[in-house]
């Protein structure tokens, strides 16, 4: 498993990712905001996201528990919707 930040250039690790000794090559948001990294993710087929800073991306504290709930259902579904390509 490989755990890299996201590519300049759509499926640049694709012969990381297609080699039959790796399981997985994992994706960082690398400071792209939520949506960026998403997009970028979508064009680079096989890589799957560890996005811990973008999956917080404006969730706060003084948010009520629908609020943050809601919040974050709707970042893991676009964050795992980057990551079925």
């Amino acid at each position: 498993m490989f755990k890299l930040t996201l590519p300049s250039h759509n499926n640049f690790y694709a012969p990381l990712i297609d080699h039959p000794k790796v399981m997985r090559v994992v994706a960082l948001s690398g400071g792209y905001s939520r949506d960026e990294a998403c997009d970028i993710l979508t064009a680079n087929n096989g890589m799957i996201a560890s996005f811990s800073r973008a999956l917080s991306e404006g969730l706060t504290a003084q948010m009520s528990e629908a609020e943050f709930t809601s919040t974050l259902d709707a970042a893991i579904a676009e964050i795992y919707a980057a990551s079925i390509t």
